[in-house]
């Protein structure tokens, strides 16, 4: 549960924001005016498999063995948290946090796990200089077309000091229609994403790949058959690409991921991965660089 200290700074945060209005005891909510760059049904669809899927687990372990080891300075604001999977983890452990999120189904859901909720679109929302101590955006900052002029938003909005916790897809060539569909607008490089921090004022503090057991499976299922021409439209994130199989595949992906958990507890980085996590910290002025990144 979120204690109450935590729930009233998270209350007196919205108070300063004129779009939001209060719904309930842990409920905000604004209008949301812009387009999001996400499936109109996915977290629906999500939202029916997350709490079983290795995908999910795996992510949540990774994230919270990160911000484990870089601890935030207060309530970790998940922005475009989605179902509150993330954020549920972390209250379970120990560290408060808030979801943002615009989807109707995502913010019910996320509310329904006992998470603080914000249901409104973060670039809808006027945001107080300085004044959130966390945040998080775990697989959402591919899907903003601007991502440098997010993270600049972010940076004046974190408080001195204040930490922000990634999650991307990595590599271009991994790109496939599940991407298309997804509505993402690039995968990453850690080189590249860790200079777009840097130029938008973050200092990472920790940066390692993961997922590095799905690099083989995606590039032979997904990417290599997109460059060929050889999918047709299929659902995003359907039902069977969240259980493992059970086969001696299934199980060697199995033991890829509890090998790089261990290697991500212990604070070693994972060489290759077809996702990232990166720590930062709020690191001054940003140097407001437009130069392009990989």
């Amino acid at each position: 549960m979120t204690a109450p200290a935590d729930l009233e700074m998270i209350a007196r945060w919205c108070g300063r924001v004129p779009e939001l209005r209060r719904t309930g005891e842990m409920r905000w909510e604004a209008p949301v005016s812009g387009a999001v760059s996400y499936p109109e049904d996915g977290l629906s669809m999500v939202g029916e498999v997350e709490d079983r899927s290795y995908w999910f687990a795996h992510r949540n372990a990774a994230v919270l063995a990160m911000i484990e080891r870089n601890p935030p300075p207060g309530p970790v604001f998940d922005i475009g948290g989605g179902n509150g999977f993330v954020s549920a983890g972390l209250i379970a452990r120990g560290f408060p946090a808030v979801v943002i999120e615009p989807s109707p189904a995502g913010s019910a859901k996320a509310l329904a796990r006992n998470v603080p909720t914000i249901a409104a679109a973060f670039q809808d929302l006027t945001l107080p200089s300085k004044s959130i101590p966390a945040a998080g955006l775990f697989d959402v900052l591919e899907h903003i077309e601007d991502d440098r002029g997010a993270l600049l938003r972010l940076h004046d909005a974190l408080a001195p000091g204040g930490m922000l916790y990634l999650a991307v897809p990595t590599h271009a060539a991994l790109w496939s229609q599940e991407d298309i569909e997804a509505g993402h607008f690039r995968r990453y490089t850690m080189g590249g994403l860790r200079r777009l921090l840097e130029e938008t004022g973050f200092e990472p503090v920790f940066a390692s790949y993961y997922f590095a057991a799905m690099i083989l499976p995606i590039l032979l299922l997904r990417a290599l058959p997109y460059r060929l021409g050889l999918t047709g439209v299929r659902k995003t994130r359907s039902a069977d690409d969240h259980m493992l199989p059970e086969n001696a595949a299934g199980r060697a992906l199995q033991a890829g991921l509890e090998g790089e958990l261990k290697w991500l507890k212990n604070g070693r980085t994972v060489p290759a991965g077809a996702s990232c996590l990166v720590g930062c910290r709020k690191a001054g002025q940003a140097a407001g660089s437009t130069r392009a990144h990989a």
